[in-house]
């Protein structure tokens, strides 16, 4: 571990606190100078960093900055051995991860960047992640199950992000099927699950799931403004904290996944059920009334008139959307 690594870890745990830089030097094993270096490096990176004469260093609470070394302190004990990996930039944490996957990258493998380029979404459609303002990472998983089993890996996600929100912000959000969360009106997260078949022996290589998070966001482009919103504005909680909470939260379910526990929560906290919704199928929109999530996370939707008899069906994929409100 460098010294600018094991001093981060140790600014992180104590956070707001002001540390004697020849105490930290001590317990390093490294000199005064060394831990100096070490704090102008982590300052030209953007943390934010105090120094007081006979009082120390101290990383100010308002520091805000994605790090392997924050994220690990705040995991439960036994997911804190998980490879986690941040970036500046890339152009997908998605795309990425899919690389790593395919030269072995090992199950758990969390890989984070403070900004994407090539953000992704659902149906080829870009996803807006600037720089310094959300949290956007994905996870490496190499299942057991079947690629039909997948969709499993989408819902447990979302309740992760959900159960993270509300216990770290206190803040209630809800599912809109399949993969976006929403607080209140506004969509605050969405999450892409794509998997890598080993084609030659036809098995499930490997799922990457992409999270999504706006936090701090506060402009977005024209055409997101109505539709896109943040969770964390205003908030001193930092990111840090969010990541590992829904880190957390997703590794607890996962370890459980095919018993499917966690599908109540999902029917729960769904914010289209009981709601008339469209649906895209061969390239027309349907109406249809939501009417159930099943075991495996399809949406059973109820098309057709009273009059000539409605009829229950069950979205396994595609696109929704929620008619407004009366």
């Amino acid at each position: 571990m460098s010294v600018k690594t094991e001093l981060l870890s140790i600014l992180e745990a104590n956070r707001g606190k002001d540390l004697s830089g020849e105490e930290m030097a001590n317990a390093m094993g490294v000199s005064r100078t060394s831990v100096w270096k070490a704090v102008k490096a982590l300052r030209e990176e953007g943390y934010r960093i105090d120094a007081v004469n006979n009082r120390g260093y101290r990383l100010e609470e308002t520091s805000d900055i994605l790090s392997a070394e924050g994220i690990r302190l705040k995991l439960d004990k036994k997911y804190q051995g998980i490879p986690i990996e941040v970036h500046k930039t890339v152009g997908s944490t998605n795309t990425e991860l899919k690389r790593r996957s395919l030269d072995g990258g090992e199950h758990g493998f969390v890989l984070l960047s403070e900004e994407q380029t090539q953000g992704k979404g659902r149906l080829g459609r870009s996803f807006y992640s600037p720089p310094g303002t959300g949290i956007y990472m994905s996870i490496l998983l190499r299942p057991e199950f079947s690629g039909s089993d997948t969709v499993l890996v989408t819902t447990a996600a979302a309740v992760a992000v959900c159960r993270a929100i509300s216990g770290v912000l206190g803040l209630e959000t809800q599912i809109k099927w399949v993969n976006d969360v929403y607080w209140g009106e506004k969509k605050i997260c969405g999450i892409l699950t794509e998997a890598v078949s080993d084609c030659e022996i036809g098995k499930l290589d490997s799922v990457i799931v992409g999270i999504g998070i706006n936090y701090r966001t506060e402009e977005f482009p024209e055409e997101l403004k109505e539709r896109a919103g943040s969770v964390g504005a205003g908030s001193r909680v930092p990111r840090n904290c969010v990541a590992a909470a829904v880190l957390n939260e997703f590794f607890k379910i996962y370890g459980n996944l095919m018993e499917r526990e966690f599908m109540d929560e999902y029917r729960a906290r769904s914010n289209v059920l009981g709601r008339e919704v469209q649906f895209l199928e061969r390239g027309v929109w349907h109406t249809a009334k939501a009417v159930d999530l099943d075991a495996d996370g399809g949406l059973v939707v109820e098309c057709g008139s009273v009059e000539e008899g409605r009829v229950r069906r069950t979205l396994h994929t595609g696109e929704i959307t929620l008619r407004v409100r009366e």
